[in-house]
C-alpha cells in the first residue's frame, strides 16, 4: 500500500492566525499592527520518473510474498511440533495398551499354573516364577501408563489447552501399505515449488533485483506537477496591509546532473545485495532438497521395517498361542511359556518402535517437502 501511494498526488493545507507588529525605533513614525488569518493549500503530483515507482511496487510485492512464505513456515513448524506431540502420545498409548495386554496374559499364566498345581501337574516353583513375571508385567504397565500420561500432558500444552483438559488420542494400529511410497522426484518437484523457505528466498531475491532499478531510477529525470494557493501571504512571511490571494501552477522537470558518484555506488551496492540474495537462494534450495532426500530414504526404510516387525509379531503371537495350548494340556513347562511370552513382548515393543519411527519419518518428510497440512497428514 505504501508503494502504491507513490502514484497518487499529495495535498496539504494550512491555516493560522497571524499578528504582525512593525515598530520604527528612533523615528517619529508610529508602530503599526496587522491581524489576519492566513491559509495555504499545496498540491503535488509526480507524473513521470523512469520506472522508479513501478520498481518500488514490485519490490514491495516481493517482500510481501517473502513475509507470507515466512508466515507459512512458522505455521508449518508449529503444526509439526503439535503433530509430533500427538504422534508421541499415540506411541505411548499403544505401549500402555500393549503392557496391559501383557499383564493380562501374565495373569492368565499365573491362574494356569495354579490350576496345574491343583491337579498335580506343576510345582510350587512354577507358580512363583509365573507370579514373578506377573509382578514384572505390572511394573511395566505402571511405567507405560505414566509415560502415556506425560505424553498427553505435553500434547495438551502443545495444543494450547488449559492444564487438565481432556484430549482423545485416536488408536492408529494399522500397518501402512507399500503403496504409500511416493516417487522421490515428485517430492523434490513439490518442494521446489511450494517449500516456504525456498519461496521466501526467491521472493527476497526478486525484491533485491527490483531495488536495483529503484536506486538506478533515482538518478534519472522526473516530472512533477505542482499547484499552490495562498491567502493573505505565504506561511512564515510578513502580512500585507491588503487582503491577498495567490495561485501558483507549475510543471517542473528535475534532472540530476552530478552527485559525486554517490548514485553509481548505491547502484553497485544494490547489485551486490541482489547477488548475495541469489547465492542465498541456491544455498537454501540445496539444503532443503538435501534434507528431503534424506528424510525420503528414512521414510522408505521405516516402511520396510514396519513390514518386517509386523511379520515378527504375527509369528510371535502364533508361537505364544501354541505354547499356551500345550501348557494348558501339560505338554509344556513354565520356562517355555515364559520364554514365548517374553518373545511376544519383544516383538510387540519392536513393532511399536517401528510404527513410531514410521510416523516420525512421515512427519519429517512432509515438513521437509513444505507441504505439511491437514490434507497431507491424512492422505500420506
Amino acid at each position: 500500500g505504501e508503494a502504491r501511494s507513490a502514484y497518487l498526488p499529495t495535498l496539504n493545507a494550512g491555516l493560522s492566525r497571524v499578528h504582525d507588529r512593525t515598530a520604527y525605533p528612533g523615528a517619529d513614525t508610529a508602530a503599526s499592527s496587522l491581524n489576519s488569518n492566513t491559509a495555504s493549500l499545496n498540491f503535488s503530483w509526480r507524473l513521470f520518473d523512469f520506472g522508479g515507482r513501478a520498481a518500488g511496487q514490485r519490490s514491495a510485492q516481493a517482500l510481501l510474498d517473502a513475509a507470507l512464505a515466512s508466515h507459512d513456515a512458522v505455521l508449518q513448524q508449529t503444526l509439526a511440533t503439535t503433530v509430533s506431540a500427538y504422534v508421541d502420545a499415540q506411541t505411548a498409548q499403544a505401549s500402555a495398551r500393549m503392557r496391559r495386554e501383557y499383564q493380562a496374559l501374565a495373569q492368565e499364566t499365573v491362574a494356569a499354573t495354579r490350576r496345574r498345581a491343583e491337579r498335580g501337574l506343576g510345582s510350587r516353583s512354577d507358580t512363583l516364577q509365573a507370579e514373578s513375571a506377573l509382578a514384572k508385567a505390572a511394573l511395566g504397565a505402571s511405567r507405560a501408563d505414566g509415560d502415556y500420561a506425560k505424553a498427553r500432558a505435553v500434547l495438551i500444552y502443545a495444543l494450547g489447552l488449559p492444564a487438565g483438559a481432556s484430549v482423545t488420542v485416536a488408536d492408529d494400529a494399522h500397518v501402512p501399505a507399500a503403496g504409500q511410497r511416493a516417487d522421490l522426484q515428485a517430492w523434490l518437484g513439490q518442494a521446489q515449488a511450494r517449500h516456504p523457505a525456498i519461496v521466501a528466498a526467491r521472493a527476497q531475491l526478486a525484491a533485491a533485483r527490483e531495488r536495483v532499478d529503484m536506486v538506478r531510477s533515482e538518478g534519472r529525470p522526473s516530472i512533477d506537477l505542482t499547484a499552490n494557493f495562498y491567502q493573505n501571504g505565504r506561511p512564515n512571511q510578513g502580512l500585507s496591509a491588503a487582503s491577498t490571494r495567490e495561485t501558483l501552477v507549475g510543471v517542473s522537470l528535475n534532472i540530476p546532473l552530478f552527485d559525486g558518484f554517490a548514485r553509481g555506488y548505491k547502484v553497485r551496492g544494490a547489485q551486490a545485495q541482489a547477488g548475495q540474495r541469489e547465492a542465498e537462494v541456491a544455498e537454501v534450495q540445496r539444503q532443503t532438497l538435501m534434507e528431503l532426500v534424506k528424510t525420503h530414504a528414512e521414510a522408505d526404510m521405516a516402511l520396510d521395517n514396519m513390514a518386517a516387525a509386523q511379520a515378527w509379531l504375527d509369528a510371535a503371537r502364533d508361537a505364544q498361542a501354541s505354547v499356551q495350548r500345550k501348557f494348558g494340556l501339560g505338554a509344556a513347562d513354565i520356562l517355555e511359556m515364559l520364554t514365548t511370552q517374553s518373545a511376544l513382548l519383544e516383538a510387540q515393543q519392536e513393532r511399536i518402535r517401528c510404527q513410531a519411527e514410521w510416523r516420525a519419518a512421515r512427519l519429517r518428510l512432509l515438513a521437509s517437502a513444505g507441504v505439511l497440512g491437514r490434507e497431507a497428514i491424512a492422505g500420506r
